[in-house]
């Protein structure tokens, strides 16, 4: 079995995290780390454990099959165009682009250069977010009445200027965090119909956007989703907590046990009377610590490089929930409800 070679683009903290897990890919040898601020590049280099060629400009790296880029979000499209032309496969940090535009050109031009072009949506890969969604495919416990992405954390980075740049970060909070979790809802609750979004930058004044976001869907299945989202929280008590109401119960993941709960036999409700607390029953248990757990994307990355198969999350499925957010964005704007038919991700 061939060897890809991987570079490192961009050795900021999300790489620092990809550095702490990437190892644990086999297959797979990096012979490039680059940053336009050497110290950087050297920092990810030596906690891989090997040797790789230390870079400041990615335009000098040509020893390499395929390439990890976690750039600033404007930088995504330049740097994704220039590998793409020398046909070196793409797994580009979230969000894929800042714009329509620019996504659809990326994408063109991978696919004309058959390159493979993966966008670095983690979840759907973490091994409690696989095993949630086969309880849910199973039909044991019924249909989704409803689901629920919450996630609270404090979000500022030492500069303020980064943060609080919106061609930087290509939006606020919900397209800059939110994606994830937007392609995470198509993907249990399949088609959308409408949604509404409410964001705000109190608490979070660094931002030109919201810091903090709320956001509600229906779907055509008849199901609702919410995503609500902070980093503007100064305080915690859930940190990520994804819940799917169902008709036989309330399926929780709470990320900082990890541990899957299911809820049942809850009581009729009676008005003035107090119901007991519900117990629960724990269905998956994370096997070993908390971590970002990205080695999971990398490997589904290797594979589709050496069989050329279509990435569970490419570019045109990343393109989706994008779409959907920018779609809400604007009817926030006007006041309206966002039309969400047409954005499913089998309608990429």
């Amino acid at each position: 079995m061939k060897t890809i070679r991987l570079g490192l683009v961009g050795c900021g903290s999300m790489m620092e995290a990809h550095a702490s897990n990437i190892n644990r890919v086999e297959g797979i040898e990096i012979t490039t780390v680059c940053d336009i601020v050497r110290d950087r590049a050297v920092s990810v280099a030596a906690a891989l454990g090997n040797d790789p060629t230390i870079v400041t400009d990615y335009q000098s790296m040509v020893d390499i099959d395929a390439v990890l880029v976690a750039l600033p979000h404007d930088l995504h499209y330049e740097c994704g165009l220039f590998f793409a032309r020398r046909k070196k496969h793409i797994l580009m940090e979230k969000p894929l682009c800042n714009s329509e535009e620019e996504c659809l050109d990326l994408i063109r031009v991978c696919e004309e250069e058959g390159v493979v072009l993966m966008c670095g949506y983690p979840v759907p890969y973490m091994r409690e977010i696989v095993k949630l969604k086969e309880l849910v495919d199973s039909g044991k416990f019924g249909k989704i009445i409803q689901m629920s992405i919450w996630t609270e954390q404090l979000t500022k980075g030492p500069n303020e200027w980064y943060w609080g740049h919106t061609a930087r970060l290509g939006g606020g909070q919900f397209f800059s965090h939110g994606c994830h979790y937007v392609d995470l809802l198509l993907r249990f609750l399949g088609k959308p119909l409408e949604g509404s979004h409410f964001g705000t930058r109190v608490g979070t004044p660094w931002l030109k956007r919201e810091g903090t976001s709320m956001a509600i869907f229906k779907f055509e299945n008849g199901a609702l989703g919410f995503h609500g989202a902070t980093w503007g929280a100064k305080g915690t008590r859930m940190g990520y907590d994804f819940q799917i109401m169902t008709e036989e119960g309330l399926l929780d993941y709470n990320r900082g046990i990890g541990e899957i709960h299911f809820y049942s036999n809850a009581d009729l409700h009676v008005p003035g009377e107090i119901s007991k607390t519900d117990k629960y029953t724990v269905l998956h248990r994370r096997d070993g610590a908390k971590s970002k757990d990205t080695h999971y994307e990398i490997t589904h990355f290797i594979d589709c490089i050496r069989t050329g198969k279509r990435p569970l999350t490419d570019g045109r499925a990343a393109l989706q929930s994008l779409r959907i957010i920018w779609k809400m964005y604007e009817a926030e704007k006007n006041g309206t409800v966002a039309d969400l038919r047409g954005l499913g991700l089998d309608e990429a």
